[in-house]
Formats: C-alpha cells, structure tokens, sequence
C-alpha cells in the first residue's frame, strides 16, 4: 500500500454546523503534503479527526489501512500542534528528559543536548520554559515532537512566530527528516514554504476542496498563477 493517509467522505459537524463537507485525499508514504487554507477552513479539525481527537460524523480517517490507535499500532506518530502545550515552570532540559524517558528513549539527556546545540539553545537549558521567547518554546516543542524519530509528523504552522533565519533553520530540520523516510502533514500559511518542501498539498476552504495535487498540477489549474496568488483568489487578501 503505498498511502499512509486515506481520508474518504469524511464529514464532520457539531450540533447544527457542518465544518467539512464529503472531504476525501491522500497522503503518500514518504512525501511531504501541505495541507492549505485559511483559518477556519478546517484544517486542524481534519487532523484531530484523523489523529481520534474527535469522532468524524461520516466516512474513514485511516493510518496505515487502519483507524488510528496510539495504544496498538507500530506507527509512530509526532503531532506538533499550533497550541503550545509545555511545563511554563520546569526547565528545558528537564522537560526534554521527562518526555524522553516517556517516548523509551535510551538516553533522553544526550539525544536533548544534541538537538539543543542544533538549534542554538544549548545556553538555555537550564531556563524555564516561561522565560523563552515563543519561538524559542516552539523549537523546543519541535524536539519534543520528532524525538522518537516518528514515521508521520504532523505540523501545524510550525514557523509561526520565527524570524527568516529560525524559518530556514526549521526547514532544514524538516528536508532531514524527509530524507531519512519520514512522512510529512504539513499545515502552513507560507506559500514559500510549501513550494521548497512539498510535494503535493490540499487547499481547503469552509470545509471543502479548492484544489489538489502536486504544486506544478494546481498552479495549471490556475492558469500558471503563483501560489501566493492562487492563496489570494481562494481566500482573499489574508493568509489568516
């Protein structure tokens, strides 16, 4: 089987509204696929759905052939919400072992020291969480993320709040990851981003399908247009 990912017919409503309509797509072991669109449309609802956060109205969200279960599946799974969700009062390193020693892995303090250098945090380990910066925070929630070298990773607007440099940092981060097999959702407002690392994307828009395929098949269904553009002519002037 060569999708990881197959959502079909998937619907999904709560109480009287309706916020995905008859969605169905793909995912590819071992590509890189964006998942687009303005907030709202239904991207992180589409995820929660496919990760059991929520009970879909209607259709299949599988992993692997199979509806996920994060207690019986040999998949791994890394999900890096646009929520943070960290220990505000514990430390960085301390956080990185905790979470580490949660995922089994064999030696949490060096695997976090590591990837603290890679990301030019090593003087930090010994702050709180609170008192970084958010994007500070998020790199950290990065490492969590991807500690236990995950076979899908799951993304959501991961460069939010990032400076260019810590932007081109996290994309190399995510080209390495690729390289070694992993699998990759990716939810991003940056058009840019989507036209250096993805292979094929989705944009949704109010619950539905605008456009879908690989990048050089949606911009000829545009007529050639960039994907900034595209962006704009589906979800007007803001990316937001």
């Amino acid at each position: 089987m060569n999708n990881l990912v197959e959502v079909e017919h998937f619907q999904m409503s709560f109480d009287s509204k309706t916020v995905i309509k008859d969605l169905s797509f793909a995912v590819k072991k071992g590509e890189i696929f964006g998942l687009l669109g303005a907030n709202g449309s239904g991207k992180t609802t589409t995820i929660r759905a496919l990760l059991g956060f929520y009970k879909p109205t209607s259709g299949k969200l599988l992993l692997n052939g199979k509806k996920y279960n994060p207690e019986n599946t040999k998949l791994t799974v890394g999900y890096l919400p646009e929520e943070r969700g960290l220990y505000r009062k514990e430390t960085v390193i301390d956080t990185m072992v905790y979470f580490g020693n949660l995922k089994g892995l064999k030696d949490p303090l060096a695997w976090s020291q590591k990837y603290l250098k890679r990301v030019g945090l090593e003087d930090k380990s010994s702050e709180k969480i609170e008192k970084l910066s958010s994007g500070q925070q998020q790199k950290i929630q990065l490492g969590i993320t991807i500690m236990n070298d995950p076979k899908l990773l799951i993304l959501d607007e991961p460069t939010k709040g990032f400076d260019p440099m810590n932007r081109r940092l996290l994309m190399e981060i995510i080209e390495e990851l690729h390289e070694k097999g992993t699998s990759i959702i990716m939810i991003t407002h940056y058009m840019d981003e989507v036209e250096q690392l993805c292979d094929r994307a989705l944009l949704l828009k109010d619950g539905t399908v605008r456009a879908y395929g690989t990048i050089p098949d949606i911009k000829k269904e545009f007529k050639n247009k960039s994907l900034d553009q595209i962006f704009v002519d589906i979800y007007g002037d803001s990316h937001e």
